[in-house]
């Protein structure tokens, strides 16, 4: 599911259901995340048919509690400088959280 626009809690409980969080793909540039696939690659794979470029998502986690992490497999790019599934890059952090923080109610 793309969301573009803030989402309420109870949309966000419905999306996260029964699961320990919820996976997400978030577009920087576009301002723009897919939530609520079975693997975050599949989010990412949503905003690319909408529209977004690779290069501009990162992959992220949200927690029924409203917390957060910075953690997925397709974070991993050396090319990119992360060689790790966790965003180093504070700045790219910073963006990814900016973009949660105005479409999901954390």
């Amino acid at each position: 599911m793309v969301i573009r626009e803030k989402i309420s809690k109870e949309k966000l409980r419905e999306i996260i259901g029964d699961n320990a969080m919820a996976k997400m793909a978030v577009d920087v540039e576009r301002k723009v995340l897919a939530i609520g696939c079975d693997f975050h690659v599949f989010c990412a794979e949503e905003l690319l048919r909408d529209g977004s470029r690779r290069k501009n998502l990162w992959g992220a986690n949200v927690y029924p509690d409203g917390t957060f992490d910075f953690t997925a497999v397709f974070n991993i790019r050396p090319i990119d400088g992360n060689r790790s599934v966790e965003i180093h890059n504070e700045d790219i952090r910073g963006d990814v959280e900016s973009v949660m923080k105005t479409l999901l109610p954390l």
